[in-house]
C-alpha cells in the first residue's frame, strides 16, 4: 500500500507522524440569539428579583404623616386590597398601592372598609388611610328619613334636607310619574307609594333613582305583607287598604287605635255612611297646624273630601307604614261609628256607637280645649 494510500486512510498530512488539526463547526446564529435571550432575562430576572428583596428590606414606598388637602374616592364593591391600593394611588391618597396592600394583609382594620365615598385626604400614610376607610365620618352619604304619613311635599323637602338632590331635580321626576315604577292601580300618582324609611343616598344618586328606590320599597312591603290577597277578603284592592292605611296616620295617634279606626272606615262603608274625616279635607286645604277643618274646607267639592263624597277617596293622602297597613288589613271587632280624639297631648281617643254618644265624647274635647294649646 502507499504512502499516499495510508494519508488518506488515515487522514494525516503529507509529513509522516503529525495529525491535521480539526476545525470546530460553527454555531448557528439561531442558537447565538437564544443565548442572548436567556441572559437578558436572567439579568433583569435579578434586577426585578432585587427590588423585591429591596421592598422587604426598606418597604414599598409610602408617605408620613395624616397628609393634607381633601379627596373624595369611592371605593367599589367587592374590591380587595389591591384593587383599593390602585385607586388610592390613582387619587393621590398613598405614595404606591404595594404600601396599602402590604398593610392590607397584615391589618385586621381592613375587614372592615366598606363601599362607598369616602374623604380622605392627600399623601397620607397606608395607615392613615386605612384609618380613615374604616373612620364612619369620612363616609360621604346622604341619609333621608322618611316619617310616616308623610305626603309628596314633604318627602320632597326631606330628601333635599338629607341628601344633595336639588328640589328642581325632584320636581322634574315627578313630572314624569312613569319613569317611576309606579304600580297601573297608582294612576300614575306617587302619593301613598313613596314607603316611609330611612334611605341611605350616595353621592351621585339622581332624583328618579331615589324616588324609584321608595316606590319598590312599597311594593315590597305589600309583597310580604301578602295586601293582594288580604285586601280581597275585605272586599277592597291594594290601593283602598293603602289608602285606609294612610287615612289611620292622620286619624288615631296611638298604635293600639290603629285597628279600631279601621273598623269605624269599615262600618261606616258597609251601611252605606259618609266617612266624614278631617284629615281628608286638610289634605284638599293643605291646612297645618290644628286637627280641625272649616266649613268652607268641608264644603270643597274635591272627590278628597270625605263629608261631600260618598265612600274612600280616590288615593293615599300620604304614605303609610307597616303599622297602619297591617291595621287596614287586621281591623278591631267592634260595632263603633264614631270616633274623637279627647286629649290632644296623650292621644287619648273614644269610640262610640250611637251618635248621642259621639256628641257627649265631643263635649270633652270642647272642654279639653278651653286648657289647652294644643286645640
Amino acid at each position: 500500500m502507499s504512502d499516499s494510500g495510508l494519508d488518506l486512510m488515515t487522514g494525516g498530512s503529507s509529513r509522516p507522524g503529525q495529525r491535521r488539526a480539526q476545525k470546530p463547526p460553527s454555531k448557528p446564529w439561531g442558537r447565538r440569539f437564544i443565548v442572548l435571550i436567556v441572559l437578558v432575562v436572567v439579568v433583569f430576572g435579578g434586577i426585578k428579583a432585587f427590588g423585591k428583596v429591596s421592598d422587604m428590606l426598606g418597604g414599598p414606598a409610602d408617605y408620613t404623616g395624616q397628609g393634607t388637602g381633601k379627596v373624595t374616592v369611592e371605593i367599589p364593591k367587592g374590591a380587595d386590597g389591591s384593587q383599593i391600593g390602585d385607586i388610592l394611588e390613582k387619587d393621590g391618597v398613598v405614595k404606591s398601592a404595594d404600601a396599602f396592600y402590604q398593610l392590607a394583609l397584615k391589618d385586621s382594620r381592613f375587614q372592615a372598609v366598606q363601599a362607598g365615598f369616602f374623604t380622605l385626604k392627600k399623601q397620607m400614610s397606608a395607615d392613615a388611610a386605612l384609618a380613615g376607610l374604616v373612620d364612619k365620618n369620612n363616609r360621604v352619604q346622604g341619609n333621608v328619613t322618611i316619617p310616616e304619613g308623610s305626603r309628596v311635599g314633604q318627602i320632597v323637602t326631606a330628601i333635599v334636607k338629607g341628601s344633595d338632590i336639588k328640589q328642581s331635580d325632584l320636581l322634574a321626576a315627578l313630572k314624569k310619574p312613569q319613569t317611576l315604577g309606579l304600580p297601573a292601580a297608582a294612576n300614575l300618582n306617587p302619593e301613598g307609594y313613596l314607603f316611609p324609611a330611612t334611605y341611605t343616598v350616595q353621592p351621585g344618586t339622581t332624583a328618579t333613582q331615589l324616588l324609584r328606590q321608595m316606590v319598590a320599597k312599597t311594593l315590597s312591603v305589600s309583597k310580604a305583607l301578602d295586601i293582594d290577597t288580604r285586601a280581597r277578603a275585605l272586599g277592597l284592592t291594594t290601593e283602598q287598604i293603602l289608602t285606609v292605611a294612610s287615612i289611620l296616620e292622620y286619624e288615631a295617634k296611638k298604635d293600639s287605635d290603629y285597628p279600631k279606626v279601621a273598623r269605624v272606615l269599615y262600618n261606616r262603608l258597609a251601611k252605606p255612611m259618609r266617612l266624614q274625616l278631617d284629615s281628608t279635607v286638610s289634605y284638599v286645604s293643605k291646612r297645618k297646624g290644628d286637627v280641625f277643618t272649616t266649613p268652607a274646607e268641608r264644603a270643597d267639592p274635591s272627590k278628597y273630601n270625605t263629608y261631600t263624597n260618598d265612600g274612600l277617596p280616590p288615593g293615599p293622602i300620604g304614605s303609610p307604614g307597616e303599622k297602619t297597613i297591617e291595621a287596614a288589613l287586621n281591623p278591631a271587632k267592634g260595632s263603633w261609628l264614631y270616633f274623637v280624639a279627647v286629649n290632644l297631648d296623650t292621644g287619648e281617643t273614644i269610640f262610640s256607637n250611637t251618635y248621642a254618644e259621639h256628641q257627649q265624647a265631643v263635649a270633652k274635647l270642647t272642654a279639653y280645649c278651653k286648657t289647652s294649646d294644643a286645640c
